[in-house]
């Protein structure tokens, strides 16, 4: 199935937060912008991705807030216990009376204890939000990618249309080229070596004989097709099939005996190179 290497994709749950963003690029390139305290995950994290996404580049954000829902304060009761005591120490010392006010032993550092954040937990969450990303973010590549292969079916319709005309109009394109060299070779006044002109007018037709490349293009047109039904990572071998058809078109269009044939090629390397443009962003 065709996925594309453009989507975007946002998890969140309670406190952590993911966004994973793809853009096309010709290998796999996975960055990470991550708290320091998720460090640890990345490789693993990296690792995850590979086996989601085969191609793009992806950026994947992390953010992780307090749950202050969850935070509880503690008070380090030796050092209050010695700061209340170094108090009456200091009233004695110095005739004045000891404060009560509680909010200036809260300020001593180390009197309120932060608590120690369960990583553990927050790996676990980080690791299952990610992988939820993740599978959103492939979902809108497998979207994408339908619009992508609806796109290039379409155009694969008008290019055989146009190796079909092309087809149907030569043995008519032919006789008419024959008759106007038969027409020449009448006005020759020199008398001319009947077996050299045979040979003349066999290389010649030789040489504008486009039945061959009008069956490479059928073919190439196939495998297309069958190519954007195949499962895994198709946009390389799409890309090189866009320059077999390329270098088919422009063999035909060397070897036209008209205009109309010449234009026709034209037209077909116009359409492989819109095919191209999309391809670029298929995985």
């Amino acid at each position: 199935m065709t996925k594309s290497m453009t989507a975007f994709a946002q998890a969140e749950a309670r406190n952590v937060s993911w966004e994973i963003r793809s853009v096309n690029q010709r290998y796999l390139d996975v960055t990470f912008r991550l708290p320091e305290s998720m460090r640890v995950l990345e490789t693993e994290l990296r690792a995850l991705t590979k086996s989601f996404v085969s191609r793009g580049k992806i950026d994947c954000v992390l953010s992780v807030s307090d749950d202050q829902a969850t935070i509880k304060l503690a008070v380090d009761e030796q050092l209050l216990q010695a700061l209340d005591g170094l108090q009456d120490i200091v009233a004695q010392k110095t005739n004045s009376n000891r404060s009560n006010n509680a909010l200036e032993l809260l300020r001593w550092p180390g009197v309120i204890k932060e608590p120690t954040p369960n990583l553990d937990s927050q790996f676990d969450a980080v690791r299952s939000l990610f992988s939820k990303a993740l599978e959103q973010l492939v979902a809108m590549r497998r979207t994408e990618g339908d619009a992508l292969t609806h796109i290039i079916e379409e155009k694969l319709l008008v290019f055989g249309d146009m190796v079909k005309m092309i087809r149907q109009s030569q043995p008519k394109i032919i006789a008419d080229h024959q008759e106007k060299l038969k027409t020449k070779l009448a006005e020759l006044t020199a008398e001319a070596d009947p077996g050299r002109l045979e040979q003349e007018l066999v290389l010649m037709a030789n040489k504008s004989d486009i039945a061959e490349e009008l069956d490479r293009l059928d073919t190439h047109i196939s495998e297309v097709r069958n190519t954007l039904h195949q499962k895994g990572a198709i946009g390389r071998r799409l890309d090189f099939l866009m320059q077999e058809l390329n270098r088919e078109a422009n063999t035909l269009s060397s070897k036209s005996l008209d205009t109309v044939t010449t234009f026709s090629a034209v037209d077909m390397k116009v359409l492989i190179e819109q095919m191209r443009e999309q391809i670029q962003n298929i995985e």
